[in-house]
């Protein structure tokens, strides 16, 4: 096997070098880092969630969350409340400030994801975007199998 072949190496490759050039926007500027920007983002779509939920929403581990919600409350960009269902657990949104910074962000980000998709015209952009459609739910379905 040639592991700069495999799809999966490819996607991680590919995966992480355009996380790494999108999150130039948001730390030099903002000095945020890639787990504070996905908070952020997760929590603009969620409203006010459980923890729980922002875990799911950005596929980061609970420690990664817990960091970023932690830094994110300090700044005063993330509020955080106990989970009355649950006491164990707590509701985070975003503040006000959070929200106007999330909204100056945006269009950096979009401006970088606009740059990398000129690379294909019309049709090459909709065959990616059902390829990845169905590569994501084949993938949930061997991850379900285990």
């Amino acid at each position: 096997m040639e592991l700069h072949r495999f799809f999966p190496y490819r996607l991680a490759r590919l995966a992480e070098t355009v996380s790494q050039a999108t999150a130039q926007v948001y730390r030099e500027r903002y000095s945020l880092t890639r787990d504070e920007w996905r908070v952020l983002a997760a929590l603009h779509v969620l409203g006010e969630a459980k923890t729980t939920r922002v875990i799911e929403h950005t596929t980061l581990d609970k420690m990664r969350v817990s960091r970023a919600l932690s830094r994110l409350e300090a700044d005063g960009l993330v509020g955080r409340s106990a989970d009355p269902e649950d006491r164990r657990g707590y509701l985070v949104r975003l503040l006000p400030p959070g929200a106007t910074l999330f909204r100056k962000i945006v269009p950096m980000v979009q401006a970088r994801e606009a740059f990398l998709l000129e690379a294909l015209d019309p049709d090459e952009r909709a065959v990616v975007d059902r390829a990845l459609d169905k590569l994501q739910a084949r993938a949930e379905q061997l991850r379900k199998q285990g």
